[in-house]
């Protein structure tokens, strides 16, 4: 899901979830009015808890491909910065100071950090951001969604990731002695059983842990010292296989090995929602795409991202520019063409669901994605929280941005 890495997001479907009878969501019903969507901001549904998460994924895949966004664009999401680095996944009024009830949070400072890093000009808003992720680093190495939070395996990627962007070293960055590395290896699990290989979310109460493809995808990027986008590497010319995780980078090759056996059956991954059929997870399949090819077996992701090109077109329409975003991202790892992603011109798709670009790479396509603009911005947007509602209820699609922003559902 997009919005895998959202808590906040999470938490509301569950209470929200739970609290409404099946008569609440019944025709008559309806949510309550979105707030006004800021000009800078892509998609247009209601921004409270994947605001900062998808305008980093849009901006960093815009980058990727060559597109320089608005300049609003940029300045709408450097804006959100609190005056102590954090950022929140979003404030509706930026010029109010953050206080203690300003819920900042790891993921969404970390992937607005990878964005305005790879754009450029932002060294001051990066450097803070990251001083304030080290500040709140656990004694174990590694990160929860929120600040004192229980490490994850998610959290802990997504700050690798913002590390790496400005150039910091994840090995370098020790709380007691223990980097984001081995907090990361400590969720992988060991070879033999069914799941040799995954990642972990966390450990359970007692200490166990349980095989999550979404945290399994997220870590092997992690591991490798890389971020959102990934970055291809060479291919690798031993097969996979899981053998003991003595370093990050092997825990991350055991990932992949894991990631390509979850995809083999149908060339997805599935979202389990509890009391619900199985669904495919778009989202989820387009990141484990990019941990392959960042673990140099992007030749291993060529099914997944051919059922990707035949199935996502809906999902993506709905879902808006977070899962644009991650299919351009994905595209790119992939060496796919995500300006003819069947039939589909990805680039020009998420450049819609926001202010017009800056400027466009010189292309036969750009002409076209320039027309699309800020006049064709679609009514479909990151993720509402009433969309997530309704995914949790009937079993819908994974945070993308966000948000993610960024899906814990195999967790006890």
């Amino acid at each position: 899901m997009i919005v895998r890495r959202s808590a906040a997001v999470l938490a509301a479907t569950v209470v929200i979830g739970t609290a409404l009878a099946p008569a609440a969501v019944a025709e008559g019903a309806s949510p309550s009015p979105s707030p006004a969507i800021p000009s800078g901001l892509y998609g247009t549904s209601d921004p409270t808890y994947d605001g900062v998460w998808r305008q980093s994924l849009a901006l960093l895949a815009q980058h990727t491909v060559g597109v320089k966004p608005a300049a609003k664009a940029v300045d709408w999401l450097a804006g959100q910065q609190c005056a102590n680095g954090a950022f929140a996944a979003y404030r509706a009024d930026a010029s109010a100071k953050c206080d203690a009830k300003t819920m900042a949070d790891t993921n969404s400072t970390s992937a607005a950090v990878q964005a305005l890093a790879a754009l450029g000009g932002q060294d001051g808003e990066t450097g803070k951001a990251v001083a304030w992720l080290k500040s709140v680093q656990n004694e174990d190495g590694g990160w929860g969604y929120t600040a004192g939070g229980a490490s994850d395996a998610n959290s802990t990627s997504v700050v690798i990731g913002a590390l790496a962007a400005v150039g910091t070293k994840a090995a370098d960055v020790s709380k007691d002695g223990k980097s984001p590395y081995d907090a990361l290896v400590k969720l992988s699990m060991p070879c033999g059983g069914a799941d040799a290989g995954a990642f972990a979310y966390q450990p359970d109460k007692k200490g166990k842990l349980a095989a999550n493809a979404d945290a399994t995808a997220a870590a092997v990027v992690g591991a490798l010292g890389k971020g959102l986008a990934g970055e291809p590497l060479k291919p690798v010319a031993d097969p996979l296989s899981c053998k003991a995780a003595d370093s990050p980078e092997r825990a991350a090759q055991n990932g992949a090995a894991y990631l390509v056996k979850a995809l083999a059956k149908d060339q997805h991954l599935t979202s389990v929602m509890p009391g619900a059929k199985n669904q495919p997870d778009y989202g989820n399949t387009a990141d484990a795409v990019v941990a392959l090819a960042t673990a140099g077996h992007g030749d291993k992701a060529a099914d997944a991202m051919r059922w990707l090109e035949t199935h996502s077109a809906q999902w993506a329409e709905q879902a808006g520019p977070a899962a644009y975003a991650q299919l351009v991202l994905a595209a790119d790892a992939a060496t796919f063409d995500p300006r003819d992603f069947g039939g589909q011109d990805l680039v020009k798709q998420l450049n819609a669901t926001g202010p017009a670009p800056a400027s466009l790479p010189a292309g036969p396509t750009a002409s076209a994605s320039a027309s699309a603009g800020e006049a064709a911005k679609k009514d479909a947007s990151g993720v509402s929280v009433w969309w997530i509602i309704g995914v949790g209820l009937v079993g819908g699609i994974g945070i993308g941005f966000l948000i993610s922003a960024r899906n814990k559902k195999q967790q006890p």
